[in-house]
């Protein structure tokens, strides 16, 4: 039996009955799905991969909720002290906190415990990397610009809150190396003047390590972050489905429209199988790369620290700056400044982070540029910003090869010392030259760009005229390709005006300006531009030989 609607008055075959699924017909008619999603369904996507870190870091966070729902069914977040008597027999009678017995009752005693333990852990990792990544492509793509400003900060308090998340779970164990890891944020947290002793007294009840912190932490792990996650990430796509997204230059694409999927049924479909190729990496690798073997390490104890001992990956930079960090302390009216703790635990966190959040707003006052942008830059079209991201990756390479220097002497036989001495000079000198060399490198791009617009491709076949001379044949570029590479806008540098006005009195906010045009000089002085000239021959086909 199928249901019937009304025939649309006044059009081809109006006395046809247009026949509906009963039972999608019976859910719009008391729901609206149809009308309120009608629009949706059809929204358009365009294909490209480096859209999908975005849904790598979906996905895997998917994975981290379902399996995280597993691991709290069996784990005990108490630091009650109790003797472990379970299967794994090296720390048979050994007083450990339940936290720490639990989680060895999940890794040995509970069915597919420890394969979940390790999905969950394998899957945080990926999660954290996969929106550090899908950031640098945002950011060296200029898809923070106007009007997803608000989006960009959306990403980065997930990364931030990512980067919290990941330390929480990493520390519930309350094994000897998450331990130390704790120890180590204990005095991070103590290094803060004035207020950091009241906030670690809050947070560990007590001296460290107190007996309050795990089952606290725990519910930050289960409840409040993920929380906080959830509703940025479903805020996140919320503006990504109201905004247009973003898309590479190309024939028909302009800022006013998107090419590429619909929803559905052409993208949900890549997407789902997509996401399921996720998983199946996520526990390929849970099933076969052993991860954060607790049993080896040992419960926590205060005078025990393991040799060789690091942090997951993305607290890495971290420990390498507070292993750089020279031993600078005062002493003042009695109270102790720990500049070797706070200059690097908080301080230069603190800077990289900021200048990552306000780069947008910082950028829009450089250029001036208020328009909407949904057509992405190449990077080498954007070479300043270009050459300070790879400048800040460098920075943050340098500082995360340092938190594992006494790794690097002892498997390659050299001094603790040197290496931390080579790694305070690189440190500065790192990102000074990274800057300069992708500047270089990018506007060599630009070059070649247009040596290519203007004389073809290439072809690697030399003829030899009558007279000897020998010269390459080079290929017409396509309509599209051509297009592609000049469809770009070359910015200029901002324009300063007359000082003062037509009275000799000094125009307001004279100096903001300077330095505003000092600025957008610094950014966009080394732009290669077409000349008119050279774009006349474009047009005329003229170059190619």
């Amino acid at each position: 039996m199928s249901a019937t609607t009304a025939p649309a008055h006044g059009a081809a075959g109006e006395n046809e009955e247009v026949k509906t699924d009963p039972v999608s017909n019976w859910a719009d008619e008391r729901l609206g799905i149809y009308k309120g999603s009608k629009n949706l369904i059809r929204k358009v996507f365009p294909d490209h991969w480096s859209f999908l870190l975005g849904e790598i870091a979906l996905f895997s966070f998917i994975l981290i909720l379902l399996s995280g729902v597993f691991l709290t069914l069996w784990f005990n977040p108490s630091m009650s002290e109790v003797e472990y008597h379970g299967s794994y027999f090296p720390l048979d009678g050994v007083s450990m906190s339940d936290a720490y017995a639990s989680t060895l009752k999940i890794s040995f005693d509970v069915r597919a415990g420890l394969l979940m333990r390790q999905v969950h852990h394998w899957a945080a990792l990926i999660f954290i990397m996969a929106i550090m990544v899908h950031m640098l492509r945002i950011f060296f793509t200029g898809a923070f610009r106007k009007p997803r400003e608000i989006n960009w900060l959306i990403g980065f308090t997930l990364m931030v809150l990512g980067l919290l998340e990941g330390f929480a779970g990493y520390s519930l164990p309350d094994d000897l190396l998450s331990g130390t890891g704790l120890r180590i944020a204990s005095g991070v947290i103590l290094s803060i003047p004035i207020v950091g002793t009241y906030v670690s007294y809050f947070l560990f009840g007590g001296d460290f390590p107190g007996h309050d912190f795990i089952p606290r932490l725990f519910t930050i792990h289960v409840l409040l972050i993920p929380a906080l996650i959830v509703g940025l990430v479903t805020a996140h796509l919320i503006l990504v489905f109201v905004q247009k997204h973003t898309q590479w230059a190309g024939p028909g694409k302009t800022n006013d429209n998107v090419v590429g999927l619909p929803l559905l049924p052409v993208y949900t479909a890549k997407a789902g199988g997509f996401m399921f190729v996720i998983f199946g990496v996520v526990f390929l690798l849970a099933g076969l790369v052993q991860i954060n073997p607790i049993w080896a390490y040992g419960p926590y104890t205060p005078d025990q620290i393991s040799a060789g001992s690091q942090p997951d990956w993305y607290i890495g930079f971290l420990e390498g700056s507070l292993r750089m960090m020279p031993n600078w302390e005062w002493n003042i009216w009695g109270h102790t400044l720990s500049f070797n703790v706070l200059i690097p635990s908080l301080v230069v966190p603190g800077i990289l982070f900021t200048a990552l959040a306000v780069w947008p707003f910082l950028e829009q006052w450089i250029t001036g540029d208020k328009r909407e942008h949904h057509i992405l830059d190449r990077p080498r079209n954007r070479p300043t910003r270009t050459a300070l991201g790879v400048g800040g990756i460098t920075f943050y390479g340098i500082l995360w090869l340092g938190g594992g220097n006494d790794l690097i002497a002892t498997h390659f036989h050299l001094s603790v010392e040197a290496l931390t001495w080579t790694f305070r000079v690189l440190v500065f000198l790192g990102p000074v030259i990274a800057f300069w060399c992708t500047k270089r490198i990018a506007l060599g791009l630009q070059r070649r760009d247009k040596d290519k617009v203007l004389h073809g491709r290439e072809t690697g076949i030399i003829k030899v005229s009558l007279e000897g001379e020998f010269t390459e044949v080079h290929e017409p570029l396509s309509a599209g390709e051509r297009y592609r590479l000049t469809a770009h806008e070359v910015q200029k540098p901002l324009e300063l005006g007359p000082a003062t006005d037509e009275n000799g009195v000094e125009r307001p906010g004279n100096r903001a300006l300077k330095l505003r045009a000092k600025a957008s000089k610094a950014m966009f002085s080394d732009n290669v531009e077409t000349t008119v000239e050279e774009y006349k021959e474009i047009e005329a086909g003229h170059g190619h030989h």
